[in-house]
């Protein structure tokens, strides 16, 4: 296994560099490592080598952090062309790194912020916003998906004791906190808070036989008498999903958009692998062969401009999401009702455009291992209908209906 090179010191750090040797690297071993499965610890280590974990967190004194939300889409595509499933991992990673400002006050943010950076912690968990529950894979208590299915038990001085299980879709079997929604059982608050699953009352069950992104560090987490200091309550949602301020109704959009860059990279690898293998094919013929075949060079044709065009749809989504996340506060719903509506243009686009990209990929080439971008593009999109998303933006675009939260 190449290391790929720490960045220091911050200001020095070229993240397109760092995550172009990291995704290198991945893509060496990725259909070994698709095929072995079990818990990503292998590539985790390698992203908190490389720093980029802490790509989008405040720098420390000696340490990377500092990028924008460009930045970290970025970087969540190209480790997906390598492999989608660290790409996932990575993915919820970067949104939970944001949970204290999406959630909480901006002192809590920063401490909690500089707690990620200093400890170089992987992220895992998930959060529901009022409105949400059920609406995606991994919500709900790990057996029937309805239901937060985590409670607080107050103890004094603003600590609690967590109880109960959830699945979650990425990241746990690694992670070195997890960030999660739980329910108080004294007020009914829904608080944001975070446990170390090293503690003797979290037990994690990796999810099983799954039919793609097997490395995401998906799983079921238990929770039993697991104490919470006060200085690990993140933040409160509010009760009423018409209190969610429209800044912190980005964060489920933030991992959406996320989860498209993740697609959209997983078919770009597809696409980019699959012309390798056809230019290989296309050297060993003997001189007097004819020249390219037509009917490849219009599929290819066909798949690249997909690619593109699936590109720059999410291209405008990733801006108008950074132009929201720098206005912080001074959000307003129409603003965030615009985002909402990009992204979900972005998701519908992609998803049908990864699984046609996958799928043409592995009637274009005899090649083993191709089955596993198809794999992990389906279940990227499985619980993302473009039917639905199109009707979303179909209702806000004729009667001005806000588009539905959905889950963090």
């Amino acid at each position: 296994m190449a290391t790929a090179t720490a960045p220091t010191p911050a200001d020095d750090v070229n993240w397109p560099r760092v995550t172009r040797e990291v995704a290198d690297d991945l893509a060496a071993d990725a259909l070994a490592r698709d095929r072995a499965g079990g818990p990503p610890s292998d590539e985790a280590a390698r992203l908190r080598e490389a720093g980029l974990p802490a790509l989008l967190t405040p720098p420390a004194a000696k340490g990377p952090g500092g990028a924008d939300w460009r930045a970290a889409c970025a970087a969540v595509k190209e480790i997906a062309a390598a492999d989608g499933s660290i790409g996932e991992l990575l993915a919820h990673h970067y949104v939970l790194a944001w949970s204290g400002r999406f959630l909480g006050s901006g002192a809590a943010a920063a401490r909690f912020e500089r707690r990620v950076t200093r400890g170089r912690w992987l992220l895992g968990g998930g959060i529901d916003l009022p409105g949400t529950e059920g609406e995606a894979e991994g919500e709900g208590d790990g057996s029937d998906g309805t239901g937060p299915g985590l409670t607080l038990v107050p103890r004094g001085g603003g600590a609690y004791v967590l109880n109960g299980r959830r699945r979650f879709d990425a990241g746990v079997t690694v992670a070195d906190r997890l960030v999660v929604g739980a329910r108080c059982g004294g007020t009914g608050d829904l608080l944001v808070v975070l446990a170390d699953p090293a503690h003797p009352g979290v037990g994690v069950e990796p999810a099983a036989d799954r039919v793609g992104q097997r490395l995401s560090g998906g799983g079921t987490v238990g929770f039993d008498g697991v104490p919470i200091g006060a200085a690990d309550v993140l933040g409160t949602v509010p009760r009423d999903d018409h209190a969610v301020a429209p800044f912190t109704a980005l964060a489920p959009l933030a991992l959406r958009l996320l989860r498209v860059h993740v697609a959209l990279g997983v078919a770009e690898g597809a696409l980019a692998e699959a012309r390798d293998v056809s230019r290989a094919a296309q050297a060993a013929r003997p001189p007097a062969a004819d020249g390219a075949d037509p009917y490849l060079l219009l599929a290819y044709g066909e798949l690249a401009t997909a690619a593109h065009t699936a590109a720059a749809v999410v291209e405008g989504a990733t801006d108008a999401l950074a132009r929201g996340l720098r206005a912080g506060a001074a959000l307003d719903v129409e603003g965030h009702a615009d985002i909402a509506v990009l992204v979900a243009a972005a998701e519908a686009v992609t998803s049908r455009s990864a699984l046609h990209i996958t799928t043409r990929v592995l009637e274009l080439t005899d090649s083993a291992g191709f089955d596993r971008f198809w794999r992990n593009a389906r279940v990227l999109t499985a619980h993302t209908s473009p039917a639905r998303r199109l009707r979303d933006i179909g209702d806000h675009y004729l009667n001005g209906t806000l588009p539905r939260l959905a889950p963090l």
